[in-house]
């Protein structure tokens, strides 16, 4: 299985989170430690879409 880490969507450094190929997230709040924003996600097949 792949992993990939998931990067944040306002400063694209790395999160605290790793996916694998087969996960699939809805409505998951995202925090980023380095720039503290925190933005509404859905993941599926390492698509990060950005709802909120």
């Amino acid at each position: 299985m792949e992993r990939k880490w998931v990067m944040c969507p306002v400063c694209h450094n790395k999160t605290r989170l790793q996916l694998r190929e087969d996960t699939v997230i809805n409505n998951l709040m995202l925090y980023c430690p380095k720039c503290r924003q925190e933005k509404l996600i859905n993941v599926k097949e390492f698509r990060v879409e950005v709802i909120g």
